[in-house]
């Protein structure tokens, strides 16, 4: 596999006091999201988007180290984080896709760096492969790319995706009742770094209480139930419909980063998906799970400006 450049380009320092950016409600393209915005240079955006489970505030510190070469705009898609789902939307991956396109092409500053990780990665994918004028590089981090064997414990929250299994979800669901917000929020964390010590106590808090507000929300439990299967059935799908076509796809300047400790998305699927893609790298850190850009902000950040630096001068 191809190295991947790391920019030497210096990053601006991490503030560790640095809390979730801003959001609110934004609508841009019909899609009324609610959208934590990092302020940058105009005329370059990227876009990030969060896995299964998760929310914008996923990017908190990546997005802080990109803010210099890039405006951020951290989406939560519909059902997770603080976006109320419009009461048809249906939750399979190519309808969160087609809320991101509409959304970015509403910005008006496309083509967007967009970025994903977990579902949010194999949603960013299909973006790209259907709507390429809209995207000028992308970055993949431990995608939801299908197994042989799917299997719902390997996706973000495997309580809550064993809930909604025939026999065995009544027992889960009675389980999830039982934890509190802090320990719901600790569970995630335990599962999607290699090292929970690294995730510091001040986000720990954050997440406790984002856990907290999403249990109020009468649409969550559907959003999380839905998007489950969405992942299931896309992976089940054949021919062009199949992930692993679509990423053959995908013209643009890509980078696929992969923790080698990853407990969610196995990284034995790391390397398939580089190749799949026909102008892409990879990168796979050890010492790192499922949420590369989380658990090694800086390493990312580095080898994420990598590719935009040498997408913009045409050697990628």
């Amino acid at each position: 596999m191809t190295r991947v450049p790391l920019s030497t380009t210096p990053l601006p320092d991490l503030d560790p006091a640095l809390p979730p950016w801003p959001g609110g409600l934004d609508e841009a393209g019909g899609v009324p999201l609610h959208v934590r915005r990092t302020p940058g240079p105009d005329g370059t955006t990227a876009v990030y988007v969060h896995g299964l489970g998760g929310s914008s505030t996923n990017w908190t510190d990546l997005a802080a180290l990109l803010s210099p070469f890039a405006a951020g705009r951290a989406l939560d898609l519909p059902g997770f984080g603080f976006s109320e789902p419009e009461p048809a939307f249906g939750f399979g991956l190519g309808e969160h896709a087609e809320v991101v396109a509409r959304y970015v092409e509403g910005l008006g500053t496309a083509p967007v760096h967009l970025l994903g990780n977990s579902m949010g990665g194999a949603v960013a994918l299909l973006v790209a492969a259907r709507r390429p004028e809209l995207v000028k590089t992308l970055t993949l981090i431990s995608p939801a790319m299908p197994d042989r064997r799917p299997d719902p414990r390997r996706l973000s929250d495997p309580l809550m995706a064993l809930a909604y299994l025939p026999l065995v979800g009544a027992r889960a669901r009675r389980r999830m009742a039982a934890l509190t917000a802090r320990e719901r929020a600790a569970q995630v964390i335990k599962l999607c770094f290699h090292d929970p010590a690294r995730f510091p106590e001040r986000r720990l808090d954050e997440l406790t209480e984002e856990h907290g507000a999403r249990a109020e929300f009468a649409w969550a439990v559907r959003a999380m139930e839905r998007s489950t299967f969405g992942i299931f059935r896309q992976w089940t799908s054949r021919g062009e419909g199949s992930l692993w076509s679509v990423a053959t796809r995908v013209r643009v300047p890509a980078l696929v980063v992969w923790g080698l400790h990853d407990r969610v998305i196995s990284v034995r699927r790391a390397a398939r998906t580089a190749r799949s893609l026909p102008n892409a790298r990879l990168l796979v850190l050890p010492r790192t799970g499922h949420v590369a850009q989380m658990e090694r902000p800086k390493v990312v950040a580095k080898a994420v400006l990598g590719l935009w630096e040498e997408a913009g001068r045409g050697t990628w």
